[in-house]
């Protein structure tokens, strides 16, 4: 295990200014067995299960009840300990219970039983858990594997009896609306896996499917109002765990994605702050309650570059970190160590719950970076094969390898963090593709960005992608040039890096009609909804541009989750001459080859100068369309395009 930047797993001596008293319960030799929980009164207990055998064995426990501060509470189970009993400053309807699980400790049922000064009493019933796999059994997604990105309300609808639930704050859906609610759900998302998996993707990773209660734009999931409930409009926890079943039923992988930075500002904390430091900024958000706005909310600067920068302010650095995202997302403080833990563990409560294959951290950058270190640390102690993407969203390969973990940086940080998103490589794809061909623009933009790899620790771990569901379609970035989407698409795909696609690329989805728009890029899935007259599921009225695309990828993607030379083979490029650019991943049993050519006319490319593949004589299948050849001195290209080659017959 790395020794974390703060020396995290629930140390908490520093947090004597909070702390109400001491109270250690010894292990008895009997413990009180309950066959279903005996009490649910109290409002809140988070996390609302644990398990027995995890590495670290703390947890601690978020009380939330009316005066629950002025109750003393006391555990009686063999194996488990109440070690301390922290008051929230702020608010007496809070406890935080530092519980140690040991050994000797079964899975079973307990009370928690709380007492006042007037002999009141509360009791609470809480449960652990036997763990379903060991730790080393929790197996992230890497470069072997392929990731279909969902937005899960714009997927399918296969329940339109959770459209709109009563008691929320936005009802109702409009598909018309692109910010509204359009229904899409859980069950649409594991009715379809069988479709995901013949388009040769190896993992799913669905924005958050935690609840949003927000009055409008709930839709995306990324203002969390409660960190342990599904949002019913998505289904339920088992809903939630049947698709985790189902995908590792298809040796697939699921991913999470986690918000670490912020919350939804309806989230039930806020009307109920236990600390004066539990969001950034808070003493002016609590002094402008009543009239709060986009105007009046301190936003983040966004300078990211603040992170690294060693001239950086003071102040540079605390608009960056501690300022909202929108006025409707407070920004957590997670140097607020009862807010560090709640995070923590709410993620290793996921893993466990869901089996996760991988957390997608969002907003990366924007939370305290030492409190990142740790959060990733802890998890990947307690799961060592485990990983996490971070997203940083920079085109500058120095800052996006200054997160990636064992990269040496001058300040000496650490991340923790394996896994960090390739936008700097994806941007210059887009480029180099569109761009005329001179001396430094065309497919040498490809060339010379591949060649910064020298400044990432391991670039099999880099994510990279043509789009996603917060930038344009890679179809509208290619200004409807096919031709130009798949030659992005197939170099994407073979590159050291592990590959993720955002739902509907296969069959061109776009923005066209307003580009960068956050409601048009997350459209509707044809055929997810009952009704539509398009079914990309089946093919269905889907036009034969569409239905190319999607066999294209089918192809490209299904070759790619059984060739080893593109998981992990080395890389060998060669510089763009003619229009035309050669790349190759090979190892001992496979060689692959990958050309962009630009001549729109038929052009023999001559092969000797790639002697170094020492392929001359050897026969290749082109994967796409099964034709086969043997390499000798010239290669004839009938068109411009992509080229994908393997020896593998």
């Amino acid at each position: 295990m790395k020794k974390l930047t703060h020396q995290f797993v629930f140390l908490f001596a520093i947090c004597c200014l909070f702390s109400c008293k001491t109270e250690k319960t010894t292990e008895p030799e009997q413990k009180a067995e309950h066959s279903e929980v005996t009490n649910t009164s109290l409002n809140r207990v988070e996390p609302p299960n644990w398990w027995i055998g995890m590495r670290g064995p703390q947890v601690q426990l978020l009380v939330h009840h009316p005066s629950i501060g002025n109750y003393t509470p006391s555990i009686t189970y063999k194996g488990v300990s109440l070690d301390k009993v922290h008051k929230a400053e702020k608010s007496e309807n809070y406890l935080f219970l530092d519980i140690t699980v040991l050994d000797a400790a079964t899975e079973g049922k307990f009370d928690i039983t709380f007492k006042n000064d007037k002999g009141e009493e509360l009791t609470h019933t809480y449960e652990l858990k036997s763990r379903e796999k060991s730790d080393e059994e929790f197996v992230g997604f890497n470069s072997s594997d392929a990731i279909y990105l969902i937005t899960p309300d714009r997927f399918a609808n296969a329940n339109p009896e959770n459209d709109s639930v009563e008691g929320l704050n936005e009802q109702g859906i409009n598909r018309t609306d692109g910010y509204a609610r359009h229904g899409g759900d859980i069950e649409g998302i594991t009715n379809n896996l069988d479709y995901i998996k013949d388009l040769g993707f190896t993992t799913v990773w669905p924005c958050p499917m935690l609840t949003n209660d927000m009055p409008q734009g709930s839709y995306h999931g990324y203002a969390q109002t409660d960190y342990y409930q599904v949002d019913p409009r998505f289904g339920t926890l088992q809903e939630y765990r049947k698709l985790a079943d189902e995908l590792r039923a298809r040796d697939m992988k699921l991913v999470m994605d986690q918000v670490a930075n912020h919350c939804g500002l309806e989230h039930w904390w806020m009307k109920d702050l236990p600390f004066s430091d539990w969001v950034n900024y808070q003493e002016h958000y609590e002094a402008n309650i009543d009239t709060w706005n986009s105007d009046i909310v301190k936003r983040s600067s966004h300078r990211r570059t603040s992170n690294q920068d060693a001239y950086a302010s003071a102040i540079d650095k605390k608009e960056m970190t501690d300022g909202w995202f929108v006025a409707g997302m407070p920004d957590l403080n997670q140097r607020n160590p009862f807010m560090a833990t709640y995070i923590i563990q709410n993620s290793i409560w996921w893993i466990e719950t869901l089996g996760l294959g991988g957390i997608r951290q969002d907003t990366y950058p924007y939370p305290d970076k030492d409190f990142m270190s740790d959060w990733a640390g802890t998890i990947m102690a307690e799961y060592p094969n485990f990983n996490i993407v971070g997203e940083e969203w920079s085109t500058n390969p120095l800052l996006i390898a200054y997160w990636q973990d064992g990269h040496e940086n001058p300040d000496g940080y650490d991340s923790n963090l394996r896994s960090t998103m390739d936008f700097a490589m994806q941007e210059r794809v887009v480029a180099g593709l569109k761009n005329e061909e001179t001396w430094g623009t065309g497919l040498k933009e490809l060339y010379v960005a591949l060649a910064n790899d020298f400044s990432y620790t391991l670039t099999e771990d880099l994510i990279f992608f043509p789009d996603n569901h917060d930038m344009s379609r890679i179809f509208t970035q290619m200004d409807g040039d096919i031709t130009n989407t798949k030659m992005a698409l197939s170099y994407y795909a073979v590159l050291p890096r592990t590959f993720q696609m955002y739902y509907g690329t296969e069959i061109l989805m776009d923005d066209f009609a307003k580009p960068g728009d956050h409601g048009l890029i997350r459209t509707d899935f044809p055929g997810g909804w009952q009704g539509d007259t398009t079914n990309a599921f089946t093919g269905e009225n889907l036009d034969d541009k569409k239905k190319d695309m999607q066999s294209f990828v089918t192809k490209l993607m299904n070759y790619r989750k059984g060739s080893k030379a593109i998981h992990n083979g080395k890389t060998l490029h060669y510089a763009p001459e003619d229009n035309t650019y050669l790349l190759a991943r090979y190892n001992d049993e496979e060689t692959v080859v990958h050309i962009l050519n630009k001549n729109e006319a038929s052009f023999d490319l001559q092969l000797d100068r790639f002697e170094e593949l020492n392929l001359k004589g050897k026969t290749l299948k082109n994967i796409i369309s099964g034709e086969t050849f043997v390499w000798s001195d010239v290669l004839k290209l009938d068109s411009k395009g992509t080229y994908i080659f393997t020896t593998k017959m």
